[in-house]
């Protein structure tokens, strides 16, 4: 865990932190809801419910679902998952890193996994995104 969170921290593309920081733009007026994205940002590989968030901010989960929704915009499982998928398209343009390293660092149990979310959000699959991005940092 420890390790996932130093290489996440050590190598998370600045675009990234962009692209989600529309979402958290009144996050840091509720402190609940601040307290619960810093959670997710940390321990993304982390096994996330809402019952489990809820507990950690100390709050019911109908309270932490409604606030996180109204203050984020989305509800925190979301939320989660564009983290993860945000986390993943920038460790995988690092050629070291494999779809399983990607997968078990961001929090999915298997490569498959990744790619299936990866595609299904993103419409591409990982090996698309990493070609695609390699053809447009040598152009």
């Amino acid at each position: 865990m420890v390790r996932s969170r130093i290489l996440i921290r050590d190598r998370l593309n600045w675009r990234s932190m962009d692209a989600i920081a529309g979402l958290l733009d009144g996050a840091q007026h509720d402190p609940v809801v601040a307290q619960a994205v810093r959670l997710l940002q940390e321990s993304p590989a982390e096994t996330w419910t809402v019952g489990a968030l809820a507990s950690q901010a100390r709050v019911s989960r109908a309270t932490l679902a409604r606030r996180f929704a109204e203050v984020v915009g989305q509800p925190p499982m979301e939320f989660l998952t564009q983290w993860r998928l945000t986390l993943a398209a920038d460790l995988l343009l690092d050629p070291r890193e494999t779809v399983a390293s990607v997968a078990r660092t961001v929090g999915y149990g298997s490569p498959y996994a990744l790619s299936a979310a990866f595609k299904r959000v993103r419409g591409i699959s990982p090996h698309q995104h990493r070609t695609a991005q390699r053809r447009a940092a040598s152009a």
